[in-house]
């Protein structure tokens, strides 16, 4: 099941995505009472999805991010290896989350900011000290994130809450999908097709597979130190090819089986 949150004439809601495969005009979106973390209960009105603007699909209390968790990542953007720098830790505010097709906004104080496509996972219900065996317990489902990034503050500060957390630095979607098990979680595609001056050029290539942490490990990391609450968004790490992005770019983050993130750039 793919869940999703969209704007339609008469509001906003949350949606049951209806129907095969990603082309919008092939897709119904089936509003839904209530959230994407208990069995759906239908209002009976449905939309066309090329007829609806897609949204972010959850509203996180916090995004948790565990960053330096691709080896060539690490080396590419600390140039240290990932032995001397482990994964590590750090959140990104709700309000840096935006959704499909909403520009990424960069200020004026942020000179050099780069894309990071990642796998995340939703948290489906209130959970602390979870094992990693159980992790899909816990897990509603899968989606698409960009953890944009502003290099130059990341270094400056030695701290990454602005360099993360400017608003619109999460890009999310474009909808949650909740079947873990039609996916091989541990060998998932990732990619990030940048477009600037009207060429588009594939930056990040990699697999789920170089993981350092694992979905489990994750999950025990994190529950160790904080309780985490439905709809809590949790970033699993970034493949090596980050890049700059200038206003005026667009980035693409594509998953198989999860869709296709896309998001223009401009200045704030």
């Amino acid at each position: 099941m793919r869940f999703a949150r969209i704007a339609t004439p008469e509001g906003l809601t949350f949606a049951v995505i209806d129907g095969e495969g990603d082309d919008h005009a092939n897709l119904t979106a089936k509003a839904i009472k209530g959230t994407p973390y208990t069995e759906p209960e239908y209002t009976g009105k449905e939309f066309p999805l090329a007829d609806v603007r897609l949204l972010a699909p959850t509203l996180p209390s916090k995004v948790v991010a565990i960053g330096r968790n691709y080896a060539d990542h690490v080396q590419e953007v600390f140039q240290q290896s990932a032995e001397h720098l482990p994964p590590t830790l750090f959140l990104k505010p709700p309000t840096s989350v935006t959704g499909p097709g909403a520009p990424i906004r960069i200020p004026d104080f942020a000179t050099k900011v780069e894309f990071e496509g990642e796998l995340a996972l939703i948290v489906g219900k209130p959970c602390k000290n979870v094992k990693a065996a159980d992790w899909k317990s816990v897990i509603r489902g899968v989606t698409i994130v960009n953890d944009v990034s502003s290099r130059d503050l990341q270094f400056a500060d030695g701290q990454w809450a602005r360099a993360k957390g400017i608003d619109t630095f999460c890009p999310l979607g474009p909808w949650i999908e909740t079947d873990l098990e039609k996916f091989e979680l541990d060998n998932l595609p990732i990619k990030a097709h940048l477009t600037h001056d009207g060429v588009t050029e594939t930056k990040q290539d990699s697999n789920s597979d170089q993981m350092i942490m694992g979905f489990g490990e994750i999950l025990e990391f994190i529950t160790a130190s904080m309780t985490l609450l439905p709809g809590d968004v949790i970033c699993t790490g970034s493949p090596a090819g980050t890049e700059a992005m200038t206003p005026g770019d667009t980035i693409a983050v594509e998953i198989p089986g999860i869709g296709v993130l896309e998001n223009p750039v401009e200045q704030a």
